[in-house]
């Protein structure tokens, strides 16, 4: 037996990579390597056709290219698949798992005796066994009557994360949960890092009572698998309101992203090039990405789209290379055998106009889909490309992490739904570089913040207290949801619709935004057919999940009416033969009653029973009655449980079709959810420029410049709150004049601070919101490339300052004139002649080559030179501060450092000196200490002086060089 426990890893802080839960896990390395794959434990996948080709609305020419791409993989890979596995099929299966996988070994196989001691399973266990036989790497929840219940080292697993009890129960340990708390634990297990199952019986009582196999054991099949990517179904409850969870509970919010990656490389030896395909689906909300990109030796260009987008899961090919291993090690792996990436596949692209490289990548992410049923999604998906044309490129630079205090996300999300809440998390990491876009987006959150119309306030009241209509859309759309799930959703819809409509000629009066207007005026068009569906449901059935009185109107349901109609005449029956019953017992006045759920039953007081006929069945009885059952009720009421079980599975078979219909306007749906969506960012961005009274900035097209007058750092102002005591800068960038800002000053003087703020502001302005200044000038910049801080790379096998120059090497292959770079202390983690040659030779670069708009950050004086060699272009500015130098002293006493009042003000000219040991002292290193290094500081700094002076002494040539010379020594 083999169990694989998916591990959460995250990201090393040494690689300042975000921390990401992830499932790792692998398939064994290659489908053709035979001799490694008998060695792996055998796991055999559910098999499943695909069903996937059904009626797609493609509304745009794009989405129909995508749908048709989809659908010839698709084809094109049941018949790889099927090859492979008629070749490989004594090897290996889809789901096999391989090396650097967690395998726990039990003491005895599932499904192989024990040869030396004869062991005698339970029908139920091995039952189990065969299951577990096809899905190894997964946890089971098997359900039993009221519980599910978990077996062998599923048992353990679950004691040990769930906190419940663990006990040996015949050959396996065991464990449970009620029917009622499943969705609570299978979150839980999940983001754990595991794989879950959920086995649910598939006979009922009556049926099987009514078969041919009364004593055998109830038949059971795996209803649904769940993983972090792919946590969709009415096991899970996807619908959580945002920050709406129960007391006490440790489940996971699903208000985020888990996203699927798929990652294929290639790597042409003539032009050594490395040519990455990618593609990203997120099955919860029908996000679907693709791109197609060359990257470098240093895996810059994947890297930096895994750490924006934070995939849970990565799919990639079993031959790897080494160094894009490295790199994804700490994300999240799941190897799969090369087949499956087979360029056959690819070759469909030359009539699809998608790179070969993203099409090879739809094959394993289908095929993986399958095993969870979720493979339907990628047919009416929406596609982007991950690197979009018209976005920002943010290189390194934390501005979407808003689960904590700090970043940008968390200081514009206002959002009131789910749905609004990721697409800002979207805005922010792809800001806009289309003008006409940003300010279609600024002219909204003007009008939102000027305007007096009452329709906004009522607009914004629609949004609160929304449940997760997106993820409840696709929910419906995979068939997962339950009638609660989908009563919700509907009647949602449903409502907004009506309301909407219904403020129709205040918006088309009243708004003056382009933007706003198409966003609402064919929002209630898009959410009609909700209503239709609506109608023929019984709300308190839905509610409480009575699918068998669920549906009012019968007459689209002909296999429904015809059940409840046999249904009927048994009763019928049953209440006829009261009559018989009446006469026999001669009380006219008799009639059936109901205890403990048995119905029909017929009382006989005790001393009456002598006239009961001897074949009438005795149920139960008191001291003063006996209940009974005739034979024709026995019968009858045998039959009626038959046909009522028989109606529970039609009206589930009815309402997966119900579910069917509703499918086939998922995509309208879906756009007007985005259109909600979108509102709630807008609202959001006005809320916070209201409340922190921003401006609205300037945004020029063909212009390179960055002009702020009065900016602070959006973040720690926020953070501040009502102690606002951020002093303000201004910022002068201009890419045809002074398009380089040395700065320098004192340790702790708030440098680093001032060029974050800028960038930050720079984003907001791009991404349509209001910025934190009194007024600014924003040209369009395509790149945004921050280098910062000092750590390693240990995993991959750099040093700080390796890690510190791969950087910088990225950021000069990636800038253009129109870029933003900024450099923090780069050089620092070297010796000082090498660091600071190495830091003005890239400043010079950027200055005199790429030309591009740059903030550098340093502590090195020479670099302060380049101002006079390109005064035109560069500027030296520097941190205010005031110096309160200590008493002077005379010979013998001991030097005494310099106290340091930092005023935070950017200010023209360079800082002669950068005061550490102010710093030290804020440090509390001892007195003593800092008395000795103030008098080291003062003599190396007499010692690099005298050595300056001796230089320029040997390039004096005339006697007014000596004389000027003289007064600088004195």
């Amino acid at each position: 037996k083999m169990h694989t426990r998916v591990k959460n890893v995250n990201a090393s802080k040494s690689s300042k990579k975000s921390s990401t839960q992830t499932t790792i896990s692998r398939f064994f390395t290659s489908a053709s390597d035979t001799s490694q794959a008998t060695d792996q434990p055998g796991i055999t996948r559910q098999d499943g056709r695909h069903e996937g080709r059904g009626k797609v609305r493609a509304l745009y020419a794009g989405q129909a290219q995508l749908v048709y791409s989809v659908k010839t993989a698709l084809l094109s890979y049941n018949r790889v698949i099927s090859t492979v596995q008629d070749k490989y099929s004594s090897h290996f299966s889809f789901s096999q798992f391989a090396k650097n996988t967690v395998i726990k070994k039990s003491s005895e196989e599932p499904g192989v005796p024990n040869r030396r001691t004869k062991t005698i399973y339970t029908p139920l266990e091995e039952q189990y066994m065969e299951i577990k036989k096809q899905h190894a790497d997964t946890v089971l929840c098997v359900e039993c009557g009221y519980k599910y219940r978990f077996f062998g080292e599923d048992a353990e697993i679950a004691a040990k994360e769930l906190n419940i009890t663990c006990h040996l129960d015949h050959n396996f340990m065991t464990a449970s949960i009620p029917t009622h708390r499943l969705f609570v634990h299978v979150r839980r297990l999940v983001s754990q890092g595991y794989k879950v199952g959920v086995v649910k019986q598939t006979e009922t009582t009556a049926i099987k009572a009514s078969g041919t196999n009364k004593s055998s054991l109830f038949t059971r099949q795996l209803h649904a698998l769940y993983t972090k990517s792919t946590l969709v179904g009415e096991d899970v409850n996807p619908l959580l309101k945002l920050g709406d969870l129960e007391q006490g509970e440790d489940v996971v919010q699903d208000s985020g992203n888990s996203y699927l990656m798929c990652v294929n490389e290639s790597f042409d030896k003539q032009s050594k090039e490395l040519t990455v395909g990618m593609v990203v689906v997120q099955p919860s909300t029908g996000d679907l990405m693709v791109d197609c990109f060359k990257d470098n030796v240093s895996h810059s260009e994947l890297e930096s789209r895994v750490l924006k987008i934070q995939p849970v899961e990565i799919l990639v090919p079993s031959d790897l290379s080494e160094a894009t291993e490295r790199l994804l090690r700490n994300i999240a792996l799941t190897f799969l055998p090369i087949i499956f990436f087979s360029f056959e596949i690819g070759s469909y692209s030359l009539c699809m106009g998608l790179e070969s490289p993203i099409i090879c990548c739809l094959g394993p992410v289908i095929q993986y889909l399958t095993e969870f049923k979720l493979e339907k999604i990628l047919l009416c998906s929406r596609y982007s490309l991950v690197k979009n044309e018209n976005s920002v490129i943010i290189y390194h630079l934390n501005v979407t992490t808003g689960s904590v205090k700090g970043s940008l996300l968390w200081v514009l999300d206002h959002t009131q739904t789910p749905f609004g809440n990721r697409l800002l998390r979207k805005w922010v990491s792809q800001p806009l570089k289309s003008v006409i876009d940003i300010q279609a987006r600024q002219e909204a959150v003007a009008e939102m913040l000027c305007s007096e119309s009452s329709v906004l306030p009522s607009l914004q009241s629609l949004l609160t207290r929304l449940p997760d209509l997106e993820r409840g859309l696709c929910s419906i759309y995979h068939k997962k949801c339950s009638t609660q799930e989908f009563y919700l959703i509907t009647s949602t819809l449903s409502r907004l619709s009506a309301e909407l409509q219904a403020l129709m000629p205040a918006i088309q009066s009243q708004l003056s935004s382009a933007l706003l207007k198409n966003l609402l005026l064919d929002t209630p068009q898009l959410l009609s057919p909700a209503n239709n569906f609506l109608k023929v449901l019984d709300e308190k059935a839905a509610k409480t999940g009575n699918k068998t009185e669920m549906f009012v109107v019968l007459t689209d349901f002909p296999v429904i009416r015809n059940r409840k109609e046999e249904i009927q005449s048994v009763l019928s029956d049953i209440m006829e033969h009261r009559r018989e019953v009446r006469l026999m017992l001669k009380n006219p006045s008799l009639d059936y009653t109901t205890v403990s759920g048995q119905q029909f039953l017929i009382e006989v007081k005790n001393s009456l029973s002598s006239i009961v006929p001897a074949d009438w069945v005795k149920v139960n009885s008191t001291k003063v009655v006996g209940r009974y059952h005739t034979p024709f009720i026995v019968e009858k009421h045998r039959c009626l449980q038959q046909l009522r079980e028989q109606l529970v599975i039609d009206c589930n078979h009815e309402w997966i079709n119900f579910l069917q219909l509703f499918g086939d306007h998922y995509y309208i749906l879906r756009k007007a959810v985005c259109h909600l969506a979108t509102m709630d960012c807008l609202f959001s961005l006005a809320q916070v420029a209201k409340e922190n009274n921003y401006c609205r900035p300037e945004i020029l097209e063909d212009k390179s410049q960055i002009l702020i007058t009065a900016g602070k750092h959006p973040v720690i102002t926020s953070l501040m709150g009502d102690e606002d005591q951020y002093v303000p800068n201004d910022t002068h960038l201009q890419g045809d004049g002074k398009r380089a800002m040395i700065i320098t000053g004192p340790n702790m003087g708030g440098k680093s601070s001032y060029i974050r703020q800028v960038a930050l502001v720079t984003i907001m302005a791009q991404l349509g919101s209001f910025v934190p200044a009194r007024e600014a000038s924003v040209g369009i910049v395509d790149g945004i490339y921050v280098r910062m801080g000092a750590s390693d790379n240990i995993s991959r096998g750099r040093s700080t300052f390796m890690e510190e120059l791969v950087e910088a090497s990225d950021i000069l292959a990636r800038a253009t004139s129109c870029s933003l770079v900024i450099l923090d202390e780069l050089g620092r983690g070297t010796s000082t002649h090498d660091g600071i040659a190495i830091a003005y030779a890239t400043l010079e670069s950027f200055i005199r080559d790429v030309k591009c708009m740059t903030l550098f950050v340093t502590h090195y004086p020479p670099l302060c030179e380049l101002e006079h060699l390109h005064p035109q272009n560069v500027g030296n500015y520097h941190m205010a501060f005031l110096l309160n130098e200590p008493e002077s002293t005379s010979d013998g006493e001991e030097v005494q450092p310099e106290f340091i009042t930092f005023l935070y003000q950017l200010i023209e000219g360079a800082a002669a000196r950068s005061y550490g040991l102010n710093v030290a002292r804020l440090a509390e290193i001892p007195e003593s200490i800092l008395r000795t290094a103030a008098f080291k500081s003062k003599e190396l700094e007499a010692l690099v002086n005298s050595r300056r002076l001796l230089s320029d002494a040997w390039s004096i040539t005339n006697k007014e060089a000596l004389l000027d010379w003289r007064k600088c020594s004195l």
